[in-house]
């Protein structure tokens, strides 16, 4: 499987080029270069698995470059109930007929972005092994809520990965600036900066 850009200048990267670079060098986002087709019969055969074997069957389709037992460690640091207050991960509960809710503030942060930023740093990391890459990985996040403190409990004490969020001294609330300056791990930190989310994001 190989990714190109939507602003079609790149293309042609293996999935672990396209997650150590984030974003394409012409700024676009990186996609499937062919598409992927998961039929209906499969989809019900998910039904009866877990959280973490649907994840494993569908990720196995766009990470290739992965082998099976690799994708299955990331998705066993991401998804557990150390991580997540349930073990379910994402319940889905049924409002009335035809009407049903998913749940998905059961991560670490309660805030939906726990969902991808508990498996990013382990795909990340094992990106830049694949790659070959040599330089440290240190992430910087530009943050107006909830995605900086989703980003520090995602990447907390992962090895060969470090994270800088960088937050507008008087443009979070309390509680979010509180979750932050709280945060546990040996590889985080937390920058006040002043000015609004702009400046914040301009600086990164």
């Amino acid at each position: 499987m190989l990714y190109e850009s939507t602003r079609g200048n790149y293309r042609g990267v293996t999935s672990a080029e396209a997650i150590k670079l984030g974003i394409a060098p012409d700024g676009g986002l990186f996609v499937p270069c062919d598409r992927v087709t998961i039929d209906g019969q499969k989809l019900q055969d998910m039904i009866k698995l877990d959280y973490r074997e649907r994840a494993f069957l569908i990720l196995k389709e766009f990470l290739d470059d992965y082998s099976e037992g690799e994708i299955r460690d990331c998705l066993k640091l991401a998804y557990n109930t150390e991580n997540f207050a349930s073990p379910v991960i994402a319940p889905v509960h049924r409002l009335r007929d035809g009407l049903y809710i998913l749940e998905l503030w059961h991560g670490p942060t309660c805030a939906f972005k726990d969902m991808a930023l508990q498996i990013l740093p382990h795909l990340l990391t094992r990106a830049a092994s694949k790659t070959g890459e040599k330089s440290a990985i240190v992430i910087l996040v530009a943050t107006s809520g909830d995605t900086g403190k989703a980003a520090l409990e995602g990447f907390k004490n992962v090895p060969g990965a470090r994270i800088i969020v960088f937050y507008p001294e008087q443009g979070v609330s309390e509680i979010q600036k509180l979750q932050m300056l709280t945060q546990e791990g040996n590889n985080v930190a937390v920058v006040a900066v002043r000015g609004n989310f702009d400046d914040a994001q301009s600086g990164v």
